[in-house]
């Protein structure tokens, strides 16, 4: 399992790069100018400076080699000094990926913005899996009874429906139709300055999270239940389970120890793959909600034009695809020792 991992994470490296050609190469060739934001009274002339000090008047290739000495090398080096203090090189001349909408460097604003996202779209995740799974082994388990029957009919009505329609219509009954002073009323628009000191601001942070979270853990359990309870009734019908039946064991023991291990192997590539899509989803969420996470920062670079903004989030979302692609299939040996990579 070692050797298989090391080998995925340097078949990684040409992967990663590949992929940051591509998206280099999409939002550079798109149509978009960081100029275009500003007043008409500004003269070409000056509009082609600020275009040359951003950059841009060096050539594609070069701008692509500057970029990918920032993010891969830059990047990390200034991480590692402001978390132990080591500095190696010219520390003081480093030239970051900035931001041309803010000036400043974009690895700063992603870890800005970072914790807001996890609390909302980390718990989300949390929760949809902690509802999903038990109830895909309770629906196959007693299949056709009203209890699969209110399952599916809950998971396909939370699949279908937008989430943005989900938080629309929270907010129109918990924030508009319930009066502010019932224990039901629930913040519209999420704070993302409140800090947790005493109780009482402890449950405002429960209070204003539960929408955003409950309109995503709807989405994601609705998914993963489909997938849990088809897992489970394509392994409650093979001859592992009938033989452990046999030989007596307890009900309980066959469904939750040899069935339900067994049932896990296809839904953790549900569980990881989906990890990168529920950040990427959860911007028309934080939109809704007003949370100001990656989500808004992706929508702010997208319409100031923000190249480096965009295309450093793009990649991470990218990273994250890769990495929990990875994690996917160490899973696989952890759960069934059948599968040996070595």
């Amino acid at each position: 399992m070692l050797k298989y991992t090391i080998r995925r994470l340097i078949f990684t490296v040409p992967v990663l790069l590949f992929i940051s050609l591509v998206i280099f190469l999409l939002l550079d060739l798109a149509p978009s100018d960081p100029t275009g934001n500003l007043p008409m009274t500004v003269p070409p002339e000056v509009r082609e400076q600020i275009r040359l000090a951003l950059g841009l008047g060096e050539p594609m290739y070069w701008r692509y080699l500057m970029w990918c000495n920032q993010f891969f090398i830059i990047e990390p080096l200034n991480i590692i000094e402001q978390a132990w203090g080591f500095c190696w090189g010219d520390c003081e001349n480093r030239t970051r990926v900035m931001s041309w909408a803010t000036r400043s460097p974009v690895v700063d604003l992603i870890i800005e913005r970072t914790p807001q996202t996890l609390w909302v779209v980390g718990m989300s995740y949390v929760v949809g899996i902690i509802i999903a799974i038990p109830i895909g082994v309770i629906s196959a388990y007693r299949q056709y009874s009203w209890f699969d029957q209110t399952g599916t009919f809950i998971a396909m009505v939370g699949f279908s429906v937008p989430t943005f329609f989900t938080g629309v219509l929270l907010i129109v009954i918990f924030s508009t139709l319930i009066p502010t002073d019932s224990i039901f009323w629930l913040p519209s628009i999420y704070d993302t300055t409140h800090k947790v000191t005493d109780w009482d601001s402890f449950i405002f942070q429960i209070r204003q999270i539960l929408m955003p979270v409950f309109v995503l853990a709807l989405y994601n359990a609705a998914q993963i239940s489909r997938f849990m309870r088809a897992s489970m009734l394509d392994n409650l019908s093979l001859d592992y389970v009938r033989t452990a039946r046999a030989k007596g064991m307890k009900e309980r023991v066959v469904l939750l120890v040899h069935v339900l291990r067994n049932s896990l192997i296809p839904v953790v590539t549900v569980l990881a793959l989906n990890i990168p899509h529920v950040f990427g989803g959860a911007i028309i969420t934080e939109q809704v909600f007003k949370v100001n996470g990656l989500g808004a920062l992706l929508i702010l670079g997208i319409e100031g034009a923000d190249i480096p903004l965009v295309q450093t989030l793009t990649f991470i979302f990218a990273i994250l695809i890769v990495l929990f692609n990875l994690i996917a299939d160490v899973l696989y040996g952890i759960l069934d020792p059948r599968i040996r990579y070595d």
